[in-house]
């Protein structure tokens, strides 16, 4: 199958995409709404829940725009490279799991993207309202994986 013929594909089967396919799939977050799916050889993740997704959309466009400063960039137009969607993505969700724990943040992967939401939301009053310095310094700090020189 061709590259676009994937893609087109992938559209027509996931209408709902998770909005954090990339972190749950590199196996550092999970969501009580997430679907893992199988598509030729690839592996993908939809959402189940419209309102979760809204949600979640919501908090990444934040995440995006209040750490342009820590990926090096003056603004985003279009998909970001892969490493740097990651390091949003992962460095974004485990900056959320410090600022409501109230802790450093675990090494454990994140267990449930919109639960974490949802306490933030009670703990800061909306999405628009959390302290986004400090997570922008998790995903400073979030570091993916390693290449492997060969």
């Amino acid at each position: 199958m061709e590259e676009g013929e994937y893609r087109d594909t992938y559209h027509k089967f996931n209408q709902r995409r998770c909005v954090f396919e990339k972190s749950i799939l590199s196996r550092q977050t999970m969501c009580e709404h997430a679907h893992r799916f199988c598509l030729a050889d690839r592996e993908g993740v939809a959402c189940n829940n419209n309102s979760a997704k809204n949600q979640c959309e919501v908090l990444l466009a934040q995440l995006r725009s209040k750490a342009l400063f820590t990926l090096k960039l003056t603004k985003i137009e279009g998909p970001l490279p892969h490493a740097k969607e990651i390091k949003i993505q992962t460095g974004g969700v485990m900056g959320l799991s410090a600022i409501v724990s109230g802790s450093e943040p675990a090494d454990q992967p994140i267990e449930n993207i919109f639960s974490l939401i949802e306490k933030a939301k009670v703990k800061y009053g909306s999405l628009d309202t959390l302290p986004y310095d400090e997570i922008a310094r998790q995903i400073a700090q979030f570091e993916g994986r390693k290449r492997v020189k060969r």
